[in-house]
């Protein structure tokens, strides 16, 4: 049992690690700034520097991020931008075809999946508003607030599903 856990801990933050560094790789690659790296969330516990890039671990161990220079993206073409935002997604469906069968499969796919339904901050909402914005060949707040309502609809109505079909 104790195995387990420590396979599932290790999955867990490897998966979250290396969906990072997929955004990580593909802005550097589009000359995109990064600024810091991050585990988890919550107050930062500590941190380091690794060149420009400030480093931090967080006190709750759920979650990563990247953070980019925004405006430097924004000014990217189209394909660079859905190419950044969407790298962690392809590492993360990647290393699930690599590994199918094991428990890291299992959580790389569960976070490539996860990261294309438009929820709020996740990969798959910042895609769409990106596509949206360059419809409308500027930001327009009914559509955003549209896209992003419909999002939290999809994510509800799948998490219910998920709630309903394991009754």
């Amino acid at each position: 049992m104790i195995a387990l856990i420590i396979n599932a801990t290790l999955s867990f933050f490897a998966t979250l690690v290396l969906h990072e560094l997929g955004h990580y790789f593909a802005a550097r690659l589009c000359d995109v700034p990064v600024k810091q790296l991050g585990l988890g969330s919550g107050p930062k516990l500590f941190g380091f520097r690794v060149g420009k890039v400030d480093c931090q671990i967080r006190l709750f161990p759920v979650g990563a991020y990247v953070q980019m220079d925004m405006g430097m993206l924004q000014r990217k073409p189209l394909i660079q931008q859905l190419f950044v935002l969407g790298a962690g997604i392809g590492v993360n469906f990647v290393l699930c075809v690599l590994t199918w069968g094991s428990l890291f499969g299992v959580f790389n796919l569960a976070l490539a999946l996860g990261n294309l339904i438009p929820l709020y901050q996740l990969d798959g909402w910042k895609s769409g508003m990106v596509i949206l914005r360059r419809m409308f060949g500027r930001p327009n707040p009914l559509a955003e607030w549209i896209f992003t309502i419909g999002g939290g609809a999809i994510g509800l109505s799948i998490l219910a599903r998920a709630i309903l079909l394991n009754m």
